[in-house]
């Protein structure tokens, strides 16, 4: 840029007022300074500097002032300074003030094509304060050789800093200490300490339901969606934004929907955070200019276990990972998902068993289980280890009631699992209608207060009605959600109350006398089907 003159066009009437913009920006790379320095860029200073600039020079007139905070200057997609653009583009202001250029930008290709190309195509008047750059009192002042040397200082100044951070953050988290902007669901960051986290109970409840869900009664993650959405449970991003009141904004959903989806409920029942461990460093920007994000390889993560209170026991984590493994896609006749799913493995090449169906020469359609590396790949890989679904329930069945026949108190072990599950159960909708109660007591005091603000003029009186309505609105929400909630426990009390006939039944023959998916999961591991028909039954607890 050195040794070009400049490309400003300015009418020389020095009568001529100026509409001016005030841009000030703020970022991580300005905290990693000194104290001194860090007061020197803040918001504050620079909005001090730059009226005090105005006051001084009558020919320049306030437009408005534009504020990028907590953003980086190393690329320009800034709200703000978009805003700016849109205003320049549109001839609302035709001059822009900075207190420095490395406000302005430190991508030293970029600011070079601000200040070169787009603000005199735009017959924009610029002016850095301590740079002494003026493109109208003082045309040279852009043409020496001190603003690209300037330009390049900032550009290598952002990417020092970013390697500086980098290094910093990746130390923090391999010493297990949580970096992040958001805690992850059912957590929040210590108050004392914003690099731990600790439970939110709120949120941990519903972890906790959603594991159970998932593990104890086989649900799978359109069920648990469906339940959840049922009882009016804010998914994750409403809890942040609604009953946390964080800023948090998550772009895959629409405005103000706050539903669960199958996704979210993936992401939980897969996330080992749940279980005390800390695992950062998924994702990256390319590079400190470049900052799409992408995907680390899992082996460059960084995992360190028992950072953190558990909300779920390492066990019930294993279950739902191997749930998510098992289970597979439903059929296409049926819409359902078999029993056997995922269950079913050839005993010799160890791969799994394909779902076929017959008709025999009476008419009779019965259905079978094939070896898949036979069916699909060669029959010089592994024979067809074929077993009729009917000669598989028998054995199974015949296999699970023979151990049953061992277990001599029973009648306890089943009353000991109904007093466990309805106590979790009930615990957990108690302790969310309380909170939502204290939520409606809050909001109440709020609304309360606001006629007092608008009398006072602390808020205007359109502001009271907008504020009156939200706070009506959130209240009647929480007001359903608790009765639903209400009807939740009042069925869960009837469940206890009554006898299950399944139970009883179970009780009085002591034996199973139809398979379930939920029943071979709690007990079975994996099924092997020998070429000449015979099984061999992993199960989950041999002993």
């Amino acid at each position: 840029m050195s040794g070009r003159k400049s490309k400003y066009l300015f009418n020389e009437n020095t009568n001529e007022t100026w509409q001016t913009a005030l841009y000030i920006r703020l970022s991580q790379e300005d905290e990693e300074c000194g104290k001194s320095k860090q007061e020197s860029n803040s918001i504050t200073s620079q909005k001090t500097l730059l009226n005090e600039y105005i006051k001084e020079h009558k020919d320049l007139i306030i437009y408005n002032t534009y504020i990028d905070d907590g953003f980086t200057g190393t690329d320009f997609n800034r709200p703000a300074f978009q805003n700016l653009l849109e205003d320049m583009k549109n001839k609302k202001i035709n001059c822009v003030i900075v207190k420095d250029l490395s406000r302005l930008g430190r991508n030293y290709i970029e600011v070079g094509n601000y200040i070169e190309q787009v603000f005199p195509l735009f017959n924009i008047r610029f002016i850095a304060i301590n740079d002494g750059i003026d493109s109208y009192k003082n045309k040279e002042s852009l043409n020496t050789i001190l603003v690209p040397f300037k330009n390049l200082i900032n550009d290598e100044y952002a990417r020092d800093t970013s390697i500086k951070i980098r290094t910093s953050l990746n130390g923090k988290k391999k010493n297990g200490e949580f970096v992040g902007a958001f805690s992850a669901y059912g957590y929040i960051k210590d108050p004392k300490d914003k690099h731990k986290l600790i439970i939110d109970e709120e949120a941990a409840n519903i972890v906790r339901r959603i594991f159970d869900l998932n593990v104890n009664y086989g649900l799978g993650k359109v069920a648990i969606c469906h339940k959840l959405n049922d009882l009016g449970i804010l998914n994750p991003t409403g809890h942040k934004k609604l009953e946390l009141g964080q800023n948090y904004n998550n772009y895959g959903i629409k405005e103000d929907s706050y539903l669960w989806t199958p996704s979210t409920i993936r992401n939980i029942l897969s996330n080992e955070v749940y279980c005390g461990n800390t695992i950062q460093g998924k994702r990256r920007a390319k590079s400190y200019k470049i900052h799409k994000v992408e995907k680390v390889p899992e082996e460059e993560w960084i995992k360190v276990e028992n950072t953190h209170e558990p909300i779920i026991d390492k066990n019930t984590f294993e279950k739902a990972q191997k749930l998510s493994k098992i289970d597979t896609k439903v059929s296409q006749k049926t819409k359902k998902l078999s029993i056997w799913a995922g269950l079913i493995k050839c005993a010799d090449c160890k791969m799994a068993m394909n779902k076929k169906a017959s008709t025999n020469k009476s008419g009779n359609t019965y259905e079978y289980y094939i070896c898949s590396t036979y069916k699909k790949k060669s029959n010089k890989l592994c024979t067809k280890h074929t077993i009729k679904i009917e000669n598989l329930e028998n054995a199974v069945l015949t296999a699970i009631n023979y151990h049953i026949s061992l277990i001599t108190n029973i009648e306890e072990i089943i009353n000991k699992v109904n007093k466990i599950t309805y106590k979790n159960e009930n615990n957990g909708i108690e302790k969310n209608i309380a909170y939502k109660q204290n939520e409606i007591i809050r909001l109440s005091n709020f609304k309360m207060s606001l006629y007092e603000d608008w009398k006072n003029e602390t808020i205007t009186k359109e502001e009271y009605i907008e504020y009156k309505k939200k706070y009506e609105k959130n209240i009647e929400d929480l007001k359903e959600h608790i009765q639903k909630l209400e009807n939740e426990k009042q069925k869960y009390e009837i469940q206890k109350n009554d006898k299950n006939e399944w139970l009883e039944n179970f009780k009085n023959q002591r034996k199973i006398t139809k398979l379930t998916r939920n029943i071979l999961l709690e007990l079975i591991n994996s099924i092997y089907v020998h070429e000449n028909g015979d099984i061999t039954i992993k199960f989950n607890f041999e002993n």
